[in-house]
């Protein structure tokens, strides 16, 4: 049988749908990715905010449509059924199962006991670890993602993530490291991203302590040229990680380090573990430290935010200077505690206070990119855009996906996948344009 398959949400997500394909594979099933050819049709969602939720609700109606056709089978799996599994059963007649967020290596036996009339309900059963080390890789095949541990012990009152992947479960090194070789014995993999809901608190739950740096240790010994790390707590992030982050050249000097508010009034009702004058400090510190891009979220909007917490966020924004940044509105989620809270704020208030922050961040992002110009700078390339006749690539400053590129041009014979020397000529908001060095 034709398996197609969605994967929605975060690169967490996305590690998920690769075990997914991975139990398939091995089970002998093929893959097309056009829904239209496929037989079963698997949808591996995202719950985590209310436009989330949208997006796979979406999702489902528009792939149940092809069970007009070829289409025999519609599972739905990940964090949507996850938190919603008895709403989900009765709403959705045309899916014919729904799965946790644990159970993706049940898929093969569930796909072939499917008989079109009952539903098939399997919430999570707690042992994410069980899955192939022969992850198939959704990615260009010269980075992946490592998830070095599931779920979230932080609670902040505005996050259903304990909720649906349960506590901070942190995989053994050894483990992590045997997954990392069968990686790269299968696909020439320049550059490693390590992620999870937060890779400070790595280990917490296996030794009682920060374990980051000897996983560090161990990946750094490998083959690849760039070790990336996403989804850094800012209360966890010690001088002892710093400095080895710093000293080390695998180790993209790129922190994502989501703040949230820096109203301390605001980061108390959200039950972050920091203030603003430990965030100001951290971020001075890292500032100290060398070239480092510093990314960070924040969430507007959220209950009892007042114009002055606005006009305080707005200060430090221009304070900061941030490379890279993102915003969000905050979502009333189900059985949260600021869902509970007095408080809460319009949606237009929101989008206004979301658009003011946005654009000042988006004006200072586009200074610190003029800053680059001149410089010479190592670049993963990537592909080739033919509308705009360039190469296209990033540097060490850049995450897939969320953040910028950098468009160049060559005389060189270039192969995707491989690094090169670029000097920046220009700019254009936040992507820089270069030239291969000769």
């Amino acid at each position: 049988m034709k398996i197609g398959v969605v994967s929605l949400g975060c690169d967490k997500n996305r590690i998920d749908s690769e075990n997914m394909l991975a139990y398939l594979s091995e089970a002998g099933f093929e893959f097309t990715p056009d829904p239209a050819e496929a037989e079963v049709i698997i949808v591996n969602t995202c719950a985590f905010i209310d436009e989330a939720k949208k997006e796979a609700i979406s999702t489902i109606l528009e792939m149940a449509e092809y069970k007009k056709d070829k289409c025999k089978y519609l599972i739905v799996t990940g964090c949507l059924p996850q938190r919603y599994m008895n709403d989900l059963k009765d709403g959705f007649p045309e899916v014919d199962a729904f799965l946790g967020t644990g159970s993706y290596h049940l898929l093969p036996r569930i796909i072939k006991d499917l008989d079109g009339k009952n539903t098939v309900c399997i919430p999570n059963d707690k042992d994410f670890r069980k899955h192939t080390k022969a992850r198939v890789l959704t990615t260009p095949p010269h980075y992946a993602y490592l998830k070095i541990a599931e779920g979230c012990d932080n609670h902040c009152t505005y996050c259903a993530i304990p909720q649906i992947r349960g506590k901070y479960t942190s995989v053994p090194v050894n483990e992590l490291v045997e997954e990392a070789k069968e990686l790269l014995k299968q696909y020439p993999i320049k550059e490693l991203i390590i992620v999870a809901q937060d890779v400070t608190r790595y280990g917490y739950d296996l030794e009682g302590r920060c374990m980051l740096i000897d996983l560090l240790k161990e990946l750094n010994k490998l083959d690849v040229e760039w070790i990336r790390l996403l989804y850094l707590y800012p209360e966890g992030i010690s001088d002892e990680l710093l400095d080895y982050i710093s000293q080390n050249d695998k180790i993209c000097k790129y922190l994502d380090i989501p703040c949230q508010h820096i109203s301390d009034k605001i980061l108390k009702k959200m039950n972050r573990r920091i203030t603003k004058q430990g965030i100001i400090s951290l971020f001075e510190k890292i500032r100290g430290k060398g070239d480092f891009c510093i990314r960070s979220t924040f969430i507007v909007g959220f209950p009892t935010e007042s114009e002055s917490d606005v006009d305080e966020l707005e200060e430090f924004l221009r304070f900061a200077r941030l490379d890279r940044c993102g915003f969000f509105k905050y979502s009333q989620e189900d059985n949260t505690a600021a869902a509970r809270m007095d408080g809460q704020i319009d949606e237009d208030v929101k989008q206004k206070r979301y658009d003011r922050l946005y654009s000042l961040q988006e004006s200072i992002m586009y200074e610190n990119t003029k800053r680059r110009i001149g410089k010479v700078e190592k670049v993963l390339y990537e592909g080739i855009d033919e509308e705009a006749e360039a190469f296209v690539g990033r540097t060490q400053y850049d995450a897939p996906d969320v953040d910028a590129k950098v468009w160049f041009g060559s005389d060189k014979c270039l192969e995707i996948g491989n690094f090169y020397d670029v000097r920046m000529i220009g700019s254009e908001g936040c992507d820089l344009i270069g030239e291969t060095e000769k």
